[in-house]
């Protein structure tokens, strides 16, 4: 099982702008459940704890192998995602690693 560990910053002039702006992002990927074959779960959380270090979301999701991984990159709703997202994230951090 491959684990893929995403985080992003989120635009937002104002408070209110980045708060819709991350719903959107949380909502986008929740789409993504039981669409895309080899994908174990799919869990979207938002920070609480206003570090200023912290990213805004993470997207935690597991995947039966690396081969899945690969094809999710490519999936059409994955694509979905990302382009209706456009450039709502402005920083992304990634982690994908084995678990045995």
């Amino acid at each position: 099982m491959i684990r893929h560990i995403v985080m992003w910053d989120v635009r937002g002039e104002s408070g209110d702008e980045k708060a819709a702006n991350i719903a959107t992002v949380q909502r986008a990927f929740e789409t993504l459940r039981g669409r895309i074959p080899g994908l174990l779960a799919l869990e979207i959380g938002v920070d609480t704890s206003r570090a200023p270090y912290a990213c805004d979301v993470v997207l935690y999701s597991e995947f039966e192998s690396q081969a899945a991984l690969r094809a999710y990159a490519t999936h059409p709703e994955h694509a979905r995602v990302r382009q209706e997202l456009g450039d709502l994230r402005i920083a992304r951090h990634q982690v994908d690693y084995a678990v045995r």
